[in-house]
């Protein structure tokens, strides 16, 4: 048996059970030792990566590993896959709150190995999941789903960001992630049901259970209008009320027939009144836009415009709140109304606001409720 090391490997390796093995030094002729070796810890694995030395010739790699508390490496794996010059292996026989060592070394055709110049260390932390996200709910719109959820999650030190998944016929599928407990899912069609569910994901890569599951049906009810923080994305930041569905409602927030936009500070959500527009200086606290034969038995909505307290200034948003507007039109006002369903933001972390509205078409009537003469628009 022939044992010669490859330089002055760091931290004096000792090997255990590898009685076999050969190691050759610099200049023997033997495979090109690995460069650069790293190691990481995420989601329940510790990866090793390595490069290519100068003048590998298609050698396989074993790696080597050990607790950081024990005497011996063992061998673990042998990697003969790599790609553009890089290497890797994943271990995931870790245990929790422990510190692990590893080291590389290429291994010729004839046993003969070259390891990497030192070996390095990796801490794996407590592998304890976030809280479950508590407390989901899904908001149907119009051809889309908002997913809404709790922040008990964040209550973990070490939170990073929630995965989003649409589950279906037995089957999960992750939708996309967010740091924000919103998500807006743009690719619901009304009219079918979406079953989603969020998990809490920490630094580290470890993943809560999923939440309770929420269903979400998008229906063409003309509800569920969105936008935008003027200063997040000011082209859907602005709103014009509208006589008939052919034009899109949301507009620039900075185009002249905006009738107003959503602007958003560290005071929270603002409704800035446009060009000419005049907004109701208090909001009303409502259970929805306009109530009905359908209605709850507690529904509470605002039935008529007030007579006066009209200005120009911007005001603060609140949820579940109903706020009137004076809309300039020939021969004077027409009154107009939005009902904020929900302030929050999307995947991105962008602000944003959903709401409906009303908007009365006869010129001066304070109504805003349905009139039987078609004379009045709502969504």
């Amino acid at each position: 048996m022939r044992r010669r090391w490859m330089g002055a490997l760091v931290l004096g390796l000792v090997l255990g059970g590898c009685e076999d093995d050969y190691f050759v030094s610099p200049g023997d002729g033997g495979p090109a030792a690995p460069r650069n070796l790293a190691v990481s810890y995420y989601g329940y694995e510790v990866t090793v990566t390595w490069e290519l030395g100068s003048g590998w010739d298609g050698e396989a790699f074993r790696v080597y590993g050990k607790r950081s508390s024990d005497r011996d490496y063992f061998l673990i794996a042998e990697v003969t896959n790599c790609f553009d010059g890089y290497c890797s292996y994943a271990d995931s026989n870790i245990l929790a709150s422990q510190s692990y060592d590893y080291y590389v070394a290429a291994v010729d055709a004839e046993g003969y190995e070259a390891a990497s110049s030192e070996a390095v260390r990796v801490d794996v932390p407590n592998m304890a999941a976030p809280p479950v996200p508590d407390a989901m709910g899904v908001i149907a719109l119009d051809n889309a789903n908002y997913l809404v959820w709790g922040s008990g999650a964040r209550s973990a030190d070490d939170f990073g960001f929630y995965r989003v998944y649409y589950y279906e016929q037995d089957t999960s599928y992750l939708l996309g992630e967010t740091d924000s407990e919103g998500f807006l899912d743009l690719l619901a069609a009304n009219g079918s049901t979406y079953t989603y569910f969020v998990t809490a994901v920490d630094l580290w890569g470890h993943e809560s259970g999923g939440s309770s599951a929420a269903d979400g049906t998008p229906r063409p009810d003309y509800h569920g209008d969105v936008v935008y923080d003027h200063f997040a994305r000011p082209g859907l930041s602005g709103f014009v009320f509208q006589e008939d569905e052919a034009s899109d409602p949301i507009v620039s927030g900075t185009s002249s027939s905006r009738h107003f936009r959503l602007e958003t500070d560290a005071d929270g959500w603002w409704l800035v009144p446009g060009p000419g527009v005049t907004i109701h200086s208090s909001g009303y606290e409502t259970t929805a836009l306009k109530c009905g034969p359908a209605s709850d038995a507690g529904c509470v909505s605002l039935e008529v415009a007030p007579s006066s307290g009209y200005q120009s200034n911007d005001v603060g948003l609140l949820p579940q709140t109903t706020y009137v507007m004076r809309v300039p039109a020939q021969g004077g006002y027409r009154v107009a109304a939005i009902r904020v369903e929900l302030l929050g933001f999307d995947q991105a972390g962008d602000p944003l606001m959903i709401f409906d509205w009303a908007y009365q078409l006869q010129v001066g009537n304070p109504n805003l409720a349905p009139r039987v003469d078609g004379g009045f628009r709502i969504r």
